[in-house]
């Protein structure tokens, strides 16, 4: 019960910037961080204790004082962090919202489209993925792919499927300003909201359309992209074969999963408990809102997904890398 009521807490602390506030001032009073922060004292001094008996901060009774402990502002506060997660917390609150939804897409075996989730599940995504993304993606995972670092910094094209508010692909874009990147997403909020984000970033090699990963355009990509998404799809055996059509003949398909191992007995542990309620409420009815209705699930494991490649086409597949959070796979024509 303590981990789910704090939730809120979390977000409340993320968008008032307690936490940065905490990690600025190193150990302080709820008088003094109060003052810093500008908020109230009283609903901070419950705040915060609220956080010391989850042992999300320290607290010092000899003088009163609560500290944000470098590890703890990993976790909540400091951006650079491949394991910030106050992100995650924005989407969950979303899951609260739509147990109404739910309880009748479970009894009538409907799926609900991603579109139809309450508007804080948009957001909460990116802030969740972004961290990992910025801290892996050009150092380690674009490296693990066969020859793929060599052709973005030369000028490559470059889709990115599912790119939903375009955090992925403005990464990318950033790092290679040589290639051309193309993000795609089927929900119309979502690119809005990525055009928006590209203009204020004043990159100019990256551009989004709406378009589904089993219709969008182009047939001449080095190297086409999947973060997170593609266990979200209806039919993503009919999207890999589009992504195989679409690439050029030495092309690559980047798909990037969350972790997890084939077996549910091999998932009974603390990161498969959050992908697994993910999948359940986010993941699994998405998919089952679309033709075919596969619905992976977020936890579908290397052999399924190889499966999915072999079936659309692919004749090379492999793991290229991987972290505790995610498998980062590689498939070749």
């Amino acid at each position: 019960m303590g981990a789910a009521a704090i939730g809120p807490l979390i977000i409340i602390g993320d968008k008032l910037g307690i936490y940065k506030a905490m990690e600025a001032k190193g150990s302080v009073t709820s008088v003094e961080l109060a003052k810093t922060a500008g908020v109230n004292e009283r609903y901070l001094r419950e705040w915060l204790s609220a956080h010391a008996a989850s042992g999300y901060i320290e607290y010092d009774d000899t003088n009163e004082t609560f500290t944000l402990s470098p590890e703890q502002a990993f976790v909540f506060s400091n951006p650079d962090s491949p394991v910030l997660m106050t992100g995650a917390y924005y989407a969950i609150s979303s899951m609260y919202h739509d147990v109404p939804t739910m309880e009748k897409a479970f009894k009538s075996g409907e799926g609900v489209s991603w579109g139809d989730h309450h508007s804080c599940l948009f957001c909460g995504t990116e802030k969740f993925f972004r961290p990992s993304y910025a801290t892996n993606l050009v150092q380690n995972w674009l490296p693990s792919l066969d020859g793929v670092v060599e052709k973005l910094e030369k000028g490559a094209k470059v889709a990115d499927v599912g790119c939903g508010h375009a955090a992925s692909t403005m990464i990318m874009a950033k790092a290679f300003p040589n290639s051309e990147f193309i993000g795609f997403d089927f929900h119309q909020g979502s690119i809005d909201h990525a055009k928006t984000h590209a203009k204020e970033s004043g990159l100019d090699n990256i551009s989004f359309k709406v378009a589904t990963a089993k219709d969008f355009p182009g047939n001449d990509y080095d190297l086409v992209t999947f973060f997170d998404c593609l266990h979200d799809m209806g039919d993503p055996v009919g999207a890999s074969v589009h992504v195989k059509k679409s690439l050029k003949p030495d092309g690559t398909y980047m798909i990037v999963e969350p972790f997890a191992n084939d077996t549910l007995k091999d998932n009974i542990n603390p990161v498969g408990r959050a992908f697994y309620s993910f999948s359940t409420l986010l993941c699994t009815p998405s998919s089952m809102s679309q033709e075919v209705g596969l619905a992976l699930g977020a936890q579908a494991g290397e052999q399924r997904l190889r499966d999915v490649a072999v079936d659309a086409g692919f004749n090379h597949f492999r793991r290229a890398t991987e972290t505790p959070f995610n498998l980062i796979l590689e498939a070749r024509p």
